[in-house]
Parts: structure tokens; sequence; C-alpha cells
């Protein structure tokens, strides 16, 4: 089916009924018009709710399209760079033309720029309302890019006979929804238009105010297994399906080190050459050891190999790893810890699963592979399991290894998480958690890659383990905040 098939069926987004068009609600055969805004009052907590969902998903200064925009409440809400709104309800799309005048209103997505892409894509309810789910969601796909994001929140249908109650004693605002699939279905149906799941869950349990049940209810309880599943709201973010790249880029391989003399040569050697070009960041530490002697010797020995060095301003990894981004020319950025325990000749893994975009957020893990005996401690060994576990949960997103070092990304998602970093603020001394909430904050793909993780053969571990962990609790907690608290 061509783009201009799929335009021409955009009447199937809201499909055209007496309750959809007139906004009219139908009470003992007395009709009763009332505005959207007289809805958006009279259960405000429930659309407060709502915004505050969607201005966690949608970072400031996006641009974002919303399909069954309404009265523009929503678009204004995530206070987008440029905001367009599709809505086939006359009194609605009229409605926002008049309060959001700065943002763009059509009766059809036909009417938009055929060219224009943008970065998210609002489906609230668009899926319940439309006549055939697959055909909405191949509608959108020439407004998308690969760094798309589809946000479609629908209701759980266990609501369903609670909603047509409400409704019907003219609590809720009239609506004739087609659909009540599983957020299984949807998936697959996401699956089939060329989309691709990022993360998914549910909020609101309490959708009405009422003092303290609410808070307990929808910020604690919520959060429970059993209870969530009770969710009045179900979410998915999905991102198309991208074609492998084919363009040719550039790698920098990042190496913070500090007191890693003896690994600096080898680092160079047996660091592989990937893409148009990989060059080789060293950002060092203020040593004891003679390290950045060391590493002035190999720059000026392999001058074919690109190599360069910083001395970082600050203390710790994530600084020195801050610093080497900063510095870095290339389209992938990639951290390779200087002991080399993570061995460099598993990088190629991480470039090919990055440009055949099987990911956007490459992350490595050591507790798949068996390990070396000297490799980690078993009180070690313990501790990533409880943060792998514990931040599968917090991000929403499968992470069985938080804390190894090996981490590779697009230059370009790395921008945007430090544009976004105020959210969580400068709080991670050691790198790991500033880029992996980040990523999951902006909704990238994070895939773990295997590595051997092999025994230390120059020097001393940096990590001190109960400070250390004491710290990496805190960030669990800063995490548990941000992202299930909020």
């Amino acid at each position: 089916m061509s783009v201009q098939q799929n335009r021409e069926k955009i009447n199937h987004f809201v499909p055209e009924t007496p309750l959809a068009t007139a906004n009219k609600t139908v009470h003992a055969n007395v009709v009763h018009t009332k505005p959207f805004h007289y809805w958006l009052k009279q259960n405000r907590y429930y659309h407060q709710q709502v915004i505050k969902f969607y201005r966690f998903v949608i970072p400031e200064g996006s641009t974002v399209l919303q399909i069954n925009a309404k009265n523009g409440y929503m678009l204004d809400a995530v206070k987008p760079l440029q905001g367009i709104g599709v809505e086939q309800n006359s009194a609605c799309i009229q409605e926002a033309q008049q309060k959001y005048p700065h943002y763009s209103f059509y009766t059809s997505l036909d009417a938009v720029a055929q060219t224009q892409t943008v970065d998210y894509i609002i489906l609230s309810l668009a899926t319940m309302e439309t006549y055939d789910i697959q055909e909405l969601l191949v509608s959108i796909k020439p407004f998308c890019r690969p760094g798309t994001r589809i946000v479609v929140d629908t209701y759980n249908s266990l609501w369903e006979p609670i909603l047509r109650l409400t409704q019907a004693l003219g609590l809720r605002r009239p609506t004739v929804f087609s659909n009540w699939v599983s957020q299984n279905d949807l998936q697959n149906f996401l699956h089939l238009a060329g989309f691709e799941t990022v993360t998914k869950g549910r909020y609101m349990l309490l959708p009405m105010y009422i003092p303290g049940l609410s808070a307990l209810c929808n910020g604690l309880l919520v959060h429970i297994p059993l209870l969530r599943s009770l969710c009045l709201n179900e979410w998915i973010v999905a991102r198309p399906i991208p074609a492998p790249s084919s363009e040719s880029v550039t790698v920098s391989v990042i190496v913070p080190c500090r007191n890693e003399k003896g690994n600096v040569e080898q680092a160079v050697l047996r660091c592989p050459v990937m893409g148009k070009k990989t060059e080789i960041i060293f950002v060092e530490g203020h040593s004891a050891d003679g390290t950045l002697d060391e590493i002035k010797r190999v720059c000026e020995l392999y001058p074919e190999r690109n190599v360069s060095w910083y001395v970082q301003d600050g203390k710790g990894k994530g600084d020195a790893v801050r610093k080497g981004f900063a510095k870095a020319q290339g389209d992938i950025l990639m951290i390779l810890d200087a002991d080399l325990t993570a061995p460099p000749e598993e990088l190629p893994k991480f470039f090919d699963a990055l440009v055949s975009a099987k990911g956007e957020f490459i992350n490595g893990s050591r507790l798949v592979y068996g390990m070396e005996s000297q490799a980690m401690r078993f009180l070690n060994l313990l501790a990533n399991f409880f943060f792998s576990q514990m931040f599968s949960w917090l991000l929403n997103q499968k992470v069985k290894d938080t804390l190894c070092g090996t981490k590779v990304l697009w230059a370009r998602d790395y921008r945007n998480i430090v544009a976004n970093r105020h959210f969580f603020g400068n709080f991670d001394p050691f790198g790991d958690f500033d880029l992996l909430f980040g990523a999951a904050k902006l909704n990238l793909k994070i895939v773990d890659m295997p590595v051997h993780y092999k025994n230390r053969v120059y020097g001393e571990t940096q990590i001190r383990r109960f400070l250390h962990g004491w710290i990496l609790l805190g960030m669990s907690f800063l995490a548990l905040k941000k992202f299930k608290f909020r």
C-alpha cells in the first residue's frame, strides 16, 4: 500500500460517530453538549496524572505530533519546540487553535507536510478509538526517523465495566472505544507495522483524588507487581525498526586510566580499527606510577593509531569519561577500561550491534560467560546481581550488568543525554549510571553484549568495595525517586 493510500485512510484515526464528532452525552434520550475543557476540569486529577507521565517520557523542546489531540492540552503540557496536533472533532480543534495558536492543528494527517519528521508521536487512546490499529500505525511512519519514539497510551481492559458505568453516570466524557486490546496484542500490531517496543509499563491505580489514598495508590502501591496489573493506564514506547546503517562512521574509544602504566601499550596494540577511522583517547587521572609518561611514549611510538591524551580536571572515572566524550570526534563513542579485563578485541561486537541497529545503547555484560578465577570477587558478584535486578526494574529495560565498564552509543545520543542531564544532576562518580539513566530516560533501546571477563594482569583494582557500594546504593535510591516515585 502506498503512502498516499495510507493517508487517504486517515478518517480511521478518530471514527466519525455521533459521540466522537459532536462530543455529545446521551442520557435517557436527552442530549447534553459539553466542551472538552469541561471534562478536563471535571476529571482534573486524572488528567494531571496523564500529563505527569508524558512530561516524564518526552523531554521539553522536542518536536511532537499528537494524533487524537483533543483541545491541545496535552501537546502544550510537554512544551514542544514544535507541536502538531491532529483532531477531527471540530469543536475541540477550534478550542485548540484559540488556546494554543503557536502550535499547528489539523483535521487530518493528510494536511501535515509529508516530508516533516518528528521526535515523538503521541497516541493517547488513539488506538482504542480507531477502526483499524495497524492502518493507524502504518500511516504515521512517514513522520518517523530512526530516532523517533511512538508513545502509545491505552486503558486496561479490566477497567471497561467501570469506565462504562462512570460514563453512563455522566462522570466522564462520552467516548466510543472500538478496541480493547491487550498490551501484548498492541506490541504485535506495532511489530506488524514496522515498530519495535523499547519499554512498557502501567500507571494509575486510582484515577480520582482522595486525600492520602491517591498518593499511596499511585505513588507506592502501583509498583507492587500484582497490584500493578490492575492499573488503569497501560503504555508502550516504541521505535521504528531501523535499517542497518550503511554510512561510513568513525569511532572514538575512550580509555580512562589511573595507575595503569603496564596496560597502556597493550590497550593501543589490541584495540581494533573499526569503521572509517578509529581514534583512541586516554584520559589520565593523576596517576602515581608514571601512567601519563607512558601514554606520551606510546603516542609517539604509534602515530598511525591516532592516539591522543588528556588529563582529567576532577576525580573519578565518571569525570574522565565525560572529558573524553567531550573531546571525541567520532560518530560512535566507546568506553574501554584500562585494566583490560574486558578484552579490547571484543569491541567490534559492540560496533556491529550499534550500526546494525540492534540497539542504541550497547551495554557490556560480564555475567553471561564464565569468568576467570580472580576476575571478580564473590561479594562483587553478589552486588552486581543485586544492582542488575534493581536497575532492570527501575529502568523498565533488561540490564544484566550495570557495572561493566564497556559501553557504546552514538555521539548524537550522548549529546541528548548531556542536554537532559539536569534531570538527574551530575551525581555519578563512576560514569556508568549517568549513561544508563540518561539512555533510559530518552527511551533508547538498551541491549546487553556478553563479554569474556579476564583477570587483571597489571596494577590493582580502583574499586573500594564498601564505600562504592554505599554510593551505588544512594544512586539506586535517586533512580527510585526519579523513575518510580516521580
